[in-house]
């Protein structure tokens, strides 16, 4: 025999108890079926809300009944065939008495948890009785009512179950049944003088269990709506996926923390008896589900990840706590006798503190309770009035075999430390088959992901970017992800995203990944007004695991809310030069509130574009090496100028052209002022350990000063036209010594300049083409042939892979 539960999601309208009643007719060809089935949908939190509009005198409670009315007998038209006329004659027999039963509720003002338990027994009872009238017609099918079966004691609304006599009444009934189906309520009893009680939360589940233990069942079938116990709640975490096989305490665990597929207390009889049970959907009957059993596989440690939501943190403090036995007994005795369950506990090994998890809505109850009980030592000042903390979750680890792998605490603490996910408290059982960790509520979904990606799956892990310019370096670097998405999944195991999205004048988002394919529209025509905070709100609010925000602009305003970011864990990526050149404080700050906050600052292309040059600065520092002198061509749009300008074309035209081809800032006289080049000077100094200003840089510039004087692009343009005659001069004078103009950052222990100068044929920079950058590290391991670094230091392509490369690095952190 086995024993199959319907929940209220499996029947919760015609539709869904003709596939109920499909599997029930297919299992039944196999064996003899106890069938326990559950309200539909709703129905008993509505008939409970009812009634307390009742005793509120709030006659709106007709309402909800009627709606509930409405609904059955809509399934029983829809349901029932021949027999319809007897099953509406005693559905309106059961709807009288249940409009009875809250006409006394409004009239005395008053609902007992034995009215309470009568009210919301109507659920089952009505769902019962219609399944297995529909069951009739299609099978060898009977109804029984549980309440003939199931003895308990007389706690209305949690009934204590007499398990002898109980056990006795089912296997008398079922040893003389014959026929192959029968129909029962779940989650409703009588008690020894034959009034009705229910047995709590996930009652219908715990009906099934004692029917299966009671009768030694084969197996126990819970049916609800979803494939099985999953590694974590799949409405949160998109990646989870059943658990195909796991233990009673296993499961015991996840159930208690969240997994509410299946409640706690039905657990317990089949384990007694090891009947094994199997969670499967209704809407999937051949999906495999979840098998239950005593053993399971020990292949892998942990087995689930659960939360709950609205927990407190109740922490009860102070110096006369030290040493004092009974200090714990009186506290759970206080919460205990107003009915307070505790979720989780924790003590300081010093006996200083003690905190306890409670659900949010029992905080006050409870602090009220320890505050009495410890009302004189508080008023000593022995301990501290009791501290509460709200808004949390638990997060718990679940596995049966997880003391047996070292390090999983660590991998824990360690992945939610590196997503800034503050723990509040840790609880961990001896057996270790259970690790708790108190965190913010709003840290929840983040944790969750953060730890399915750490303990399950091929260790694929999911880069979040918010993105702010799309031009010619944003445009490339979204097409370089478009392009290596595939590659960077399979080779790489990176899931990267972009989930933001903005110019200077709109922003969107989608926390499932903007379709880089379309984003260009999606921004366009679906995109919403953006600002630097609004954005930045924005992406603080999503609070994604592994954030990364992208600025592919030479905005100064942008740069200043690097430190907004770094502050909530999301890491920078920039080409921005501004920031890391800004004041030498600033500088530090952000450096600083990188490391404070475990976010990833990281400027590479703000030196060279793709090229690795402050990344192999940073290696030559960190090995122990000294910098004391950096020659350098830093500016890839000057170098291209300088390479194709001379008596035959027209400085104003080169530099047009150099802009075209986006070699140049927005603004080019960034580029040809030489406060580009200084920056980067200024940066490549700052990293090797110098501290320095922009304001210490000398800046020798080749332009006119009227020209250095314009504010707008056309003006600037004009400057180049009118003073074409100088650059001419310029040219002609390093032409007739048979030297190549080259624009040049030097740095000489401590002090760095920029300007152009001849360079000979026998130089390194002389044949430097295009827009190629250079850089001579001199060191105390390279005192007379310096490390060189040479390649395309300017351009949208190269800076976007430059981009790029600092995300992979995000990654790898």
């Amino acid at each position: 025999m086995k024993v199959l539960k319907f929940g209220g999601s499996s029947v919760k309208d015609y539709q869904n108890i003709q596939k109920v009643l499909n599997i029930i007719e297919e299992k039944s060809k196999e064996d003899q079926l106890a069938v326990v089935v559950s309200a539909f949908g709703k129905t008993t939190d509505t008939l409970l809300k009812s009634a307390q509009l009742a005793k509120s005198k709030d006659e709106s409670y007709l309402t909800l009944i009627n709606e509930v009315e409405r609904h059955h007998f809509e399934t029983i038209e829809n349901l029932i065939g021949n027999n319809s006329h007897n099953v509406i004659e005693r559905t309106n027999e059961l709807f009288n008495q249940l409009k009875t039963l809250h006409k006394g509720c409004y009239l005395l003002e008053e609902l007992s948890p034995k009215a309470k338990a009568i009210i919301s027994s109507f659920g089952e009872r009505l769902s019962s009785y219609i399944i297995s009238e529909a069951a009739k017609e299609r099978l060898n099918a009977t109804f029984k009512d549980s309440q003939e079966l199931i003895i308990t004691d007389n706690n209305y609304l949690k009934a204590q179950v007499d398990f002898e006599t109980t056990y006795s009444n089912c296997s008398s009934y079922f040893n003389e049944n014959d026929f192959q189906v029968v129909v029962l309520p779940g989650f409703i009893a009588k008690c020894y003088n034959g009034q009705t009680t229910t047995l709590g939360r996930g009652g219908s589940d715990y009906t099934a269990s004692i029917y299966a233990a009671a009768v030694h069942a084969e197996e126990l079938q819970i049916w609800t709506d979803v494939s099985g116990m999953f590694t974590a709640n799949p409405t949160i975490v998109k990646q989870a996926e059943p658990i195909r096989h796991i233990s009673y305490q296993e499961a015991m665990e996840m159930s208690h923390f969240g997994a509410k597929v299946i409640y706690p207390p039905t657990i317990q009889p089949v384990r007694e008896m090891r009947i094994p049970l199997v969670i499967k959907n209704t809407n999937a009957p051949n999906d495999e589900g979840t098998f239950i059993t005593l053993n399971t596989d020990k292949s892998s440690s942990v087995k689930g990840i659960s939360y709950i939501e609205n927990i407190a943190l109740l922490t009860v403090e102070g110096s006369g706590m030290v040493g004092i036995s009974g200090v714990s007994k009186r506290l759970f005795e206080a919460l205990s006798d107003d009915d307070i369950n505790v979720i989780l506990i924790t003590q300081a090994s010093s006996e200083h503190t003690i905190c306890v998890g409670v659900l949010e809505e029992d905080a006050e109850k409870a602090v009220s309770s320890i505050n009495k009980k410890f009302e004189i030592e508080i008023n000593q000042k022995k301990i501290d009035p009791i501290h509460t903390e709200k808004n949390l979750s638990i997060l718990a680890l679940v596995g049966d075999n997880m003391k047996n792998h070292q390090g999983l605490s660590g991998k824990m603490f360690s992945a939610l430390g590196k997503n800034n996910v503050n723990i509040r408290a840790i609880a961990q059982g001896a057996s270790e088959k259970n690790i708790s960790a108190v965190i913010k509520r709003s840290d929840a979904k983040k944790a969750l992901n953060t730890l399915h990606e750490q303990f399950f799956g091929e260790q694929t892990k999911q880069l979040n970017l918010f993105v702010t310019g799309v031009g010619n370096v944003g445009n490339r670097f979204l097409a370089q992800l478009q392009q290596q998405k595939e590659y960077l999944q399979e080779q790489l195991k990176l899931n990267v995203r972009v989930v933001g999205l903005s110019n200077s004048k709109k922003m969107y988002f989608d926390e499932q990944g903007i379709d880089l394919q379309n984003w260009k529209d999606l921004l366009l025509n679906k995109g919403e007004t953006t600002g630097l905070d609004l954005f930045h709100a924005k992406a603080k609010a999503l609070n994604l695991r592994n954030s990364v925000f992208v600025d592919n602009t030479a905005n100064e305003h942008v740069s200043k809310m690097y430190q907004q970011y770094l502050e909530n864990n999301i890491a920078v990526v920039t080409c921005n030069k501004i920031a890391c050149a800004s004041e030498l404080n600033n500088y530090k700050t952000l450096k600083k509130v990188s490391k404070q906050f475990n976010a990833p600052f990281l400027f590479e292309t703000n030196v060279g574009a793709g090229l690795p040059i402050i990344d192999t600065l940073k290696n030559l520092i960190a090995s122990g090496d000294r910098v004391h002198k950096i020659q350098a061509v830093l500016s890839g749009s000057l170098n291209f100028v300088f390479n194709n300008f001379n008596n035959t074309n027209t400085f104003h035209d080169i530099v047009e052209q150099a802009q075209h081809e986006g070699y140049t800032e927005p603004d080019p006289k960034i580029d040809l002022s030489g406060v580009d080049v200084a920056r980067k000077i200024l940066i490549l100094a700052r990293e090797s350990g110098y501290e320095l200003e922009l304001s210490d840089i000398e800046n020798q510039s080749f332009l006119p000063q009227e020209s250095l004087d314009t504010s707008n692009n056309k003006d600037f343009y004009e400057s180049l036209t009118k003073f074409e005659s100088h650059f001419q001069e310029i040219y002609a004078k390093a032409n007739n010594e048979n030297c190549k103009l080259k624009y040049v950052a030097e740095f000489i222990d401590g002090k760095a300049k920029v300007g152009l100068q001849h360079i000979p044929q026998d130089h390194p920079f002389y044949n430097l083409e295009g827009s190629d950058n250079i850089v001579l590290f001199f060191t105390d391991r390279y005192p007379v042939q310096p490390l060189q670094i040479k390649g395309a230091g300017a351009g949208a392509d190269v800076t976007a892979s430059g981009i790029f490369a600092d995300v992979i690095r995000v990654a790898n952190n």
